[in-house]
């Protein structure tokens, strides 16, 4: 009689405890786990991809400042690279204008979404953010992706600054078609003026390539024979990290 007592006792203290214990809702839990894909930040802890940010300033063709958690970040765009329009050690380049006015016309007064990308690390040399920039539907219905969208458009050219990127073989296809359909600064006779009057040779001569450290990129020759030779005269080690498919010619988006 005393075991039986003893029995049920233990019974209905173990009932007692568990009507204390609380059972996580299933639908509290697909709620949290919903929010945290949606909301779970990139590479660069202040960015979330699913968030919009205001564009604060258009450089250029393919850099702008946005306003992440109230501090103003320039923002290069990452496989994109426009005629130069900025910078103080070259010339206003042909269709530089025209590619920042175009971004100017996308961007202004608007939000963008940010997506970065592991293989080209968070930020470049010059301390600029790297990402690939998604704008709202005020160009297309579906909204567009301005990197691969400034290709199409033949406002500027596909670049690989070193490790081939998450969308390169997309690009290069946008490239190629650009220029078969003769977009933008494709065009028939749009640079003619300019390529024609660049010198088919490099403005250094060979002996005078620094070739010690990464100095140069596409993006400082006019035409690709110019960057051809200084890939030739520093060798095949490829110090500048301009073959970035390794077949040994270089900077192929140039003219």
């Amino acid at each position: 009689m005393r075991t039986s007592f003893l029995t049920l006792l233990f019974l209905l203290l173990v009932v007692g405890m568990g009507s204390l214990v609380s059972v996580p809702d299933i639908d509290v839990l697909t709620s949290q786990g919903t929010s945290a894909r949606t909301t779970s930040p990139s590479q660069n802890s202040a960015i979330r991809e699913f968030e919009w940010y205001p564009v604060v300033k258009v450089v250029d063709g393919d850099t702008i400042v946005v306003d992440i958690a109230g501090a103003n970040t320039t923002v290069r765009l990452i496989g994109l690279d426009t005629p130069e329009t900025v910078d103080p050690r070259k010339t206003v380049q042909c269709f530089g204008a025209e590619a920042s006015a175009k971004m100017r016309q996308i961007l202004s007064g608007q939000y963008v979404r940010l997506e970065t990308d592991p293989s080209q690390g968070e930020k470049d040399k010059y301390g600029r953010l790297l990402a690939y920039v998604y704008a709202p539907a005020n160009v297309r219905p579906e909204g567009i992706l301005l990197n691969i969208y400034m290709i199409e458009e033949g406002f500027g050219h596909e670049y690989t600054y070193n490790i081939p990127y998450k969308y390169q073989a997309e690009f290069k296809a946008a490239e190629n078609i650009a220029r078969q359909e003769k977009r933008g600064l494709w065009a028939d006779g749009v640079c003619a003026s300019q390529a024609s009057s660049a010198p088919t040779s490099p403005m250094r001569i060979s002996g005078q390539y620094g070739c010690s450290r990464n100095t140069y990129n596409c993006s400082d020759f006019t035409t690709q024979a110019q960057a051809q030779a200084a890939f030739d005269a520093c060798g095949e080690g490829d110090v500048h990290k301009l073959d970035s498919d390794g077949d040994k010619r270089v900077c192929e988006s140039l003219p």
